[in-house]
């Protein structure tokens, strides 16, 4: 069908991604703009990410992140106000806490810094403009979702079902680049609905949710059909849910296809490194001299049983499909 035959394909150019301001781009071209802008959204970042790490660590117990202030947790010393400086801080502190010396997790630095670079990146791939705060928002509560999959197993409701809700409601001021749901509406009723943009937007969250939390449910349930055992948890299907309403049911596929890519790849690795390094040697040779196997072959069932972050996959899969998948794409083509 040619574009004058069909009244989405013009459309599909006014949902896509909004094209910078020439005004705004020659702005950026003065050099003064062009460092503090930036340096103003990294350390708006590190900030941030100082809160996320707040966040990861207390959410999963189920501790408020508003009180009480930060504080060790073997002494219970509050930290100074100079000691809580993003980054900064930690160094200062040679990574140790200022009363009783317990060592404190190099995980606060690197995730302010993360963020802080996320919040530089989304800054030169969006510009100023609404899409920069929907990214923004989607990429703390992704971060937030990598670090507690992988630090305890957990994605907490309180970020997947709150970011869904929050992505559904991003959908009515931001637009998803996403043509499925035009596309579908067009082949159903070939027409365009009233408010076109919006009722696509709209439409496209909703899809998003629906595809990547069933998309993954689906998956979960035929695994324990044929492996007669759970192969991730529900959160995992919530968090989708989630990245669906902020991406659109193109990405939340392409996420689960990259996410699900990168954690076999990096899980049979892991699993063969545990193998290769003897992990539970004693416990298979326990079981072993009870009849129960060979040692060898124990030890490769009990390397098999680790349990991968699914989550931590797939929230890495979602920020490469929102930040770098599309200039591939675009150079590949």
């Amino acid at each position: 069908m040619t574009s004058a035959a069909n009244p989405f394909y013009s459309l599909s150019l006014e949902i896509g991604q909004p094209i910078p301001d020439r005004a705004l781009s020659s702005l950026f071209g003065c050099g003064t703009v062009e460092t503090v802008i930036p340096f103003f959204f990294f350390l708006f970042g590190i900030v941030i990410g100082s809160f996320l790490n707040v966040c990861i660590t207390r959410i999963p117990e189920g501790i408020s992140v508003v009180s009480p202030g930060s504080r060790c947790p073997r002494c219970l010393t509050p930290v100074k106000a100079y000691d809580n400086i993003p980054v900064l801080g930690w160094l200062l502190l040679r990574g140790k806490c200022r009363s009783c010396a317990l060592p404190i997790s190099p995980m606060y630095p690197i995730i302010e810094l993360l963020t802080g670079a996320i919040f530089v990146l989304t800054f030169y791939k969006f510009g100023l403009a609404a899409l920069t705060v929907k990214w923004l928002i989607f990429s703390c509560l992704i971060i937030v979702l990598i670090a507690t999959d992988f630090r305890v197993r957990i994605l907490p409701d309180a970020i997947t079902l709150t970011g869904t809700v929050v992505g559904l409601l991003l959908s009515l001021p931001v637009l998803i680049f996403d043509p499925t749901a035009g596309t579908l509406f067009y082949r159903l009723f070939h027409r365009l609905p009233p408010y076109p943009s919006l009722v696509f937007n709209v439409l496209n969250a909703i899809l998003g949710v629906l595809l990547g939390s069933l998309l993954l449910w689906g998956a979960a349930a035929l695994y324990k059909l044929v492996r007669k055992r759970e192969g991730m948890g529900f959160g995992d299907v919530k968090m989708m849910a989630m990245v669906g309403a902020f991406v659109g049911p193109r990405d939340a596929f392409l996420t689960i296809l990259l996410g699900t890519l990168l954690g076999s790849i990096v899980g049979l690795s892991w699993i063969g490194l545990l193998y290769a390094v003897g992990w539970k040697r004693k416990l298979a040779q326990r079981a072993a001299r009870r009849g129960i196997g060979n040692v060898s072959s124990l030890r490769w069932v009990i390397a098999t049983q680790y349990q991968l972050p699914l989550g931590t996959f797939l929230g890495i899969g979602a920020l490469v499909v929102v930040y770098f998948l599309p200039a591939l794409l675009y150079r590949l083509g």
